[in-house]
């Protein structure tokens, strides 16, 4: 902190806020007498007993001079080529473990389906009404809650506030938490719910005890999704996405082994889809409490029950967000199911929802590098190259989906049997090849445009753009085509794709209008208001 200038003599303390500067700037005697020696020495005592004083307001003061500094941003270094491949490895360090995860994590609940199934056609049928309409309803809400904590956690980052990230972790764990138990009579009176959907007595009374195994298994999802994005925002993810190998590799021997050596069966199922969800998240805890987040984690705290009220708000726009978005396929399949034939349509609907949710786990990745890689740029008040990291982002993830948009063109057919091998339904199939390559490509565009809101703070924006393209656009579309045209199943997809284009279209005029300036001076206002004093002075990392 001290630099001394033998031009002059003078000793200057950097970095100290500008009301103490006059106190700090002296100049040294060139011939000093004993008398000047003396009081040259006690103003150095001062000094010395005033200086940690001072340190701590000027690293309480740290983020208002980010705000003043944020217009004299350093300009990129290096040709485009190498700002490119920069900014392409910041963002696979964070893309690649978030694909893993989700891929492994999807997995898991295949693989106990493929297990139920196998057991009883009856059981299977439950398992999938409990996982279409339950699971996905409450992990759709907490999923979007959580995003709350990927915002603040990755400016948090970006700004060098790293105890704090732990405290928007425990809030949102506390918010979280009270959620999900609100909403747990959805699955306690699971049965009396699938009865008021008119589906079937027999599949309502399966659906129902299923929903009570599923309990142990959505509380996972309070602490594997905030956790994700806590590690996620200060790039230590690598460690999530080899938990998932394991995780999805001890669920299949303990399937197997519950389910067929020990006699269990559903039971044995869900036990093992539990125990290996809950060894994911046993994996974080120990991470994170063992000391691998020394300067993100100081230990539990009553600050994270003070300002919940604005993590509240900022937490309940995200979960709309993202939940008008994935209720979004789960409405279009329950129209195919009202057509005249509807077996083949739900068959073929399903098959094309999967091979797009299948490539939809890698733009969910996306997201995530995106929210992160805006958030730690706002943060750290640099506005440029928060825009070069969007278009960075949007580049590798339109050639990846361009690449998987050919693939569907070409194998389109020869997909379908990979699920069936009925030929009505190959067929139903073959005509949704073209129209499941136009989502696969629109899939590259506006997840990576929703995780840049995320990572400004834009989820109560992008929640409305949703209601209104998916709602409003979309769906009445897609039914108008369906029901009313000789296009059935084809034509819902059709208003699919048109309520995607048009939320696409309005995200990127959103990017586009965004001004990028004032959003670091948001960010930053953001957590100067959440902003909790460390207790102790701690090294800060580097960035």
């Amino acid at each position: 902190m001290l630099q001394n200038f033998e031009k002059g003599r003078y000793t200057l303390f950097k970095n100290i806020p500008t009301p103490f500067c006059s106190l700090y700037i002296f100049k040294q005697p060139t011939s000093p007498t004993t008398q000047t020696f003396k009081n040259f020495t006690a103003v150095r005592r001062l000094l010395r007993r005033l200086l940690p004083q001072i340190v701590n307001l000027q690293m309480d003061n740290n983020l208002q001079t980010k705000l003043l500094r944020h217009d004299e941003e350093p300009e990129l270094e290096g040709s485009l080529t190498q700002r490119v491949w920069t900014e392409s490895k910041k963002i696979w360090r964070v893309a690649l473990p978030g694909v893993v995860s989700r891929v492994c994590a999807f997995g898991t609940i295949v693989v106990t389906q493929s297990f139920v199934g196998h057991i009883s056609e009856l059981d299977l049928a439950g398992y999938a009404l409990v996982q279409t309409l339950s699971v996905r309803f409450v992990n759709g809400i907490l999923l979007g809650m959580s995003s709350a904590t990927e915002t603040l956690c990755g400016q948090a980052f970006g700004a060098g506030q790293h105890h704090m990230m732990g405290i928007y972790l425990q809030r949102s764990w506390i918010v979280d938490l009270i959620t999900l138990t609100v909403l747990l009579p959805i699955f306690i009176f699971g049965t009396q719910v699938y009865r008021l959907l008119g589906e079937d007595e027999s599949i309502a009374k399966s659906g129902g005890y299923i929903s009570l195994w599923f309990i142990p298994f959505v509380y996972n999802f309070v602490f594997s999704l905030t956790i994700q994005m806590f590690l996620q925002a200060q790039l230590k993810n690598m460690v999530i996405a080899w938990l998932s190998i394991f995780q999805f590799g001890l669920h299949i021997p303990l399937s197997w082994l519950l389910v067929y050596k020990l006699g269990l069966g559903l039971p044995g199922a869900m036990i093992s889809l539990s125990a290996s969800s809950w060894f994911l998240v046993i994996g974080e805890f120990i991470y994170i409490f063992g000391g691998w987040c020394p300067y993100s984690w100081k230990g539990f705290t009553v600050a994270a029950f003070k300002d919940l009220v604005p993590v509240v708000k900022l937490s309940l726009s995200s979960g709309v967000m993202v939940c008008l978005e994935l209720w979004y396929n789960a409405v279009l399949v329950l129209l195919a199911g009202y057509m005249a034939n509807a077996e083949v349509a739900i068959s073929a609907f399903s098959i094309c929802l999967n091979i797009n949710a299948w490539e939809f786990m890698i733009s969910l990745g996306f997201l995530g590098a995106a929210c992160v890689r805006v958030a730690n740029e706002l943060g750290r008040g640099n506005a440029k190259a928060a825009k070069f990291s969007i278009k960075v982002l949007l580049g590798t993830s339109i050639a990846i989906g361009t690449f998987f948009f050919v693939l569907c063109l070409v194998f389109g057919r020869k997909i379908a049997y990979m699920f069936t091998h009925d030929e009505r339904v190959v067929d139903s199939v073959s005509e949704l090849s073209v129209l499941l390559s136009f989502s696969v490509l629109l899939n590259s565009i506006y997840p990576v445009l929703s995780g840049v809101a995320v990572g400004a703070g834009l989820q109560g924006i992008v929640a409305v753009i949703n209601l209104v393209c998916y709602y409003l656009i979309g769906i009445p579309t897609g039914a108008l085509l369906g029901y009313l045209t000789s296009l059935q199943v084809k034509g819902i997809w059709i208003g699919m794709i048109g309520g995607i284009v048009s939320q696409s279209l309005a995200l990127v005029y959103l990017t586009w209008k965004t001004d990028w300036d004032d959003q670091v001076k948001k960010s930053l206002e953001r957590l100067n208001r959440f902003y909790v004093k460390a207790s102790d002075d701690t090294e800060e990392i580097s960035n």
